[in-house]
């Protein structure tokens, strides 16, 4: 029989599986789900999760969990980042995932998570040129890694992410000049007390959410086609134009567009934000989006300890 591995990133915004099958000594997709369940609601606001952001999340795990026992699953494991390192009442999280998943939940740091990030994109773009600058912008924080496929120069972690810069600088709905402005003012703070010489990296790669939304978006596409999301190149003024117009628009006239999806709406201008900010550090560098992330890299990591 072979082997199967789970991976589920518990991050602020939503909670994601991917399951893996080891076939021929290569690890072949079987399974991928995601839920918005804005684990992150009001936590910086308050220091807690709130109670019906936290049922959510069980609820999302407890899907996860009978589909793992019902595939047989073997090898799992449960990352928690951003909003688990900042609540106060993590211990019913704890608990509630490991009842409902069978393993514990574990906190990793911000480098490691930007680590993880950066093994599973680079391995599905092998391709590209070295070094590389791979962005995983989350729901509470955005994680920074420059380096190549034989190991990382630098790997950071920032305080800011889509509904974390949602819910501290953009009020409105659309957010107003002067918002958007001192977000851009906070994000670029951020980015500039980073350490990271964004000069240096000759490809620059998104993961995660934010930016295949972003990909799917400027691409027109009218349902969510992951093959013609990875790998696609989301150029300099595309990004910026794309940033410009979600800015301006209302939630529900977002929550309208194809392929977004529910619960993402209210962030992804966010999200884009942080994006262009970043852009605006790359030159002239394009963006390239990765469909392989945090998931892929845990994956990777699980069937190395199991020595595959």
């Amino acid at each position: 029989m072979a082997e199967l591995f789970a991976a589920i990133d518990c991050g602020t915004n939503s909670v994601r599986l991917l399951i893996t099958r080891l076939v021929d000594g290569r690890l072949e997709e079987v399974d991928r789900r995601l839920h918005i369940t804005r684990l992150g609601q009001g936590v910086d606001a308050t220091g807690a999760f709130h109670p019906d952001a936290l049922a959510r999340t069980l609820d999302a795990m407890a899907d996860f969990g009978a589909q793992l026992d019902g595939s047989g699953v073997q090898h799992r494991r449960v990352v928690a980042t951003s909003a688990a390192r900042d609540a106060a009442n993590s211990a019913e999280f704890f608990e509630g995932v490991k009842a409902r998943v069978g393993v514990p939940a574990e906190i990793i740091s911000g480098a490691e998570e930007a680590y993880l990030s950066f093994t599973g994109a680079v391995t599905a773009l092998p391709h590209l040129p070295q070094p590389v600058l791979v962005m995983d912008i989350g729901g509470g924080s955005t994680e920074l890694v420059v380096g190549s496929p034989h190991g990382t120069d630098v790997a950071i972690s920032l305080n800011i992410g889509s509904v974390r810069l949602r819910e501290s600088h953009l009020h409105s709905d659309p957010p107003s000049t002067a918002e958007v402005a001192t977000a851009s003012v906070r994000i670029d703070e951020l980015l500039d007390g980073s350490g990271i010489d964004f000069r240096m990296a000759a490809s620059w790669v998104g993961v995660g959410g934010t930016v295949t939304s972003l990909s799917a978006l400027a691409q027109g596409l009218h349902t969510y086609d992951r093959t013609r999301v990875h790998g696609s190149v989301l150029s300099q003024p595309a990004l910026s134009a794309l940033t410009a117009r979600l800015l301006a628009m209302p939630i529900a006239e977002v929550a309208a567009l194809p392929t977004m999806v529910p619960g993402r709406a209210d962030v992804i201008c966010a999200g884009a934000l942080i994006c262009a900010r970043v852009g605006a550090r790359m030159s002239r560098t394009d963006l390239t989006v990765s469909e392989a992330d945090i998931l892929d890299g845990i994956i990777a990591r699980l069937a190395t300890e199991a020595g595959m």
